[in-house]
């Protein structure tokens, strides 16, 4: 073995680098996950008694696109963690300012998902006769949604999107941008195949109500399970087969479905800074 003039091994000496970029990395996926449950402790706080069944309302912008940011970190940070690891590295970079950027860029993103979102939820609010009330169609609203996210389980397009979430060195190769602004960028494009993935199961979190606790930990678990386990049809049968069955409740017997909160005939929940 040939060492340096101190005597070292240059093997050894390479081997410092090594370790302080995996401790970078390890760091990073530490504080994603942290991020993660503070995220969900918040999340608990401020949504706390504010669950008003399928279709709860949203209030006004402000207040809901801060709750849906929130949402979405405590939701998606724990299963992005390893592509964020992996750009890290990418980067050979010690500096975790890059792939923090990277997840900033992926919650941008969602952000502009819930933009969708809100914007949908204000036009369905404006036809006459409140549509979406439990007692006219928000009960086969709800249902209907639950099947179209199950079918688009098994959809080619689902399966690219998943793909693209699983094993995303291809597409990270594929998109590189260097720098501060290509991280961002970075970012985005991971964030928009996450859409692309996941916008069923969020469509279905509406549906059962977006301000419930115990639904928003059913899909993240959901979305984790797709995107984590080994054995991914299996993943996405399974996630097809819930939704399917909670479809079929909510269409033939909501009060079978367990942690879902019925509205009544004159529910009303008055969000943060709505009006009276």
């Amino acid at each position: 073995m040939t060492t340096s003039l101190r005597g070292r091994p240059r093997d050894e000496r390479g081997l410092a680098p090594a370790f302080a970029a995996a401790r970078t990395r390890l760091g990073l996926v530490g504080l994603l996950f942290g991020l993660a449950g503070v995220g969900w402790v918040w999340s608990v706080d401020r949504m706390r008694g504010m669950d008003d069944g399928p279709w709860s309302g949203l209030g006004v912008l402000s207040w809901f696109l801060g709750v849906w940011v929130v949402m979405m970190a405590a939701m998606m940070f724990p299963s992005v963690a390893p592509t964020v690891a992996l750009y890290s590295r990418m980067t050979r970079s010690r500096s975790p300012l890059a792939p923090l950027l990277f997840a900033a860029g992926y919650l941008v993103t969602w952000a502009a998902a819930g933009l969708v979102a809100f914007a949908l939820a204000a036009a369905a609010a404006r036809i006459p006769g409140d549509l979406l009330s439990w007692d006219r169609a928000g009960r086969p609203a709800a249902g209907i949604t639950l099947l179209v996210a199950a079918g688009y389980e098994l959809t080619p397009l689902k399966d690219v999107c998943l793909g693209k979430c699983r094993s995303p060195l291809g597409t990270l190769l594929g998109s590189w941008r260097d720098g501060r602004r290509g991280a961002l960028r970075m970012g985005m494009t991971n964030g928009a195949w996450c859409v692309g993935c996941c916008w069923a199961l969020m469509a279905s979190l509406f549906a059962l109500g977006v301000m419930s606790v115990t639904w928003m930990a059913v899909v993240a678990g959901l979305i984790a399970v797709e995107k984590t386990i080994p054995w991914r049809r299996v993943a996405t049968f399974g996630t097809a087969a819930v939704l399917l069955a909670l479809g079929v409740l909510l269409l033939t017997a909501p009060q079978l479905v367990p942690g879902l909160t019925v509205p009544g005939p004159a529910s009303v929940q008055q969000m943060p800074g709505m009006g009276s």
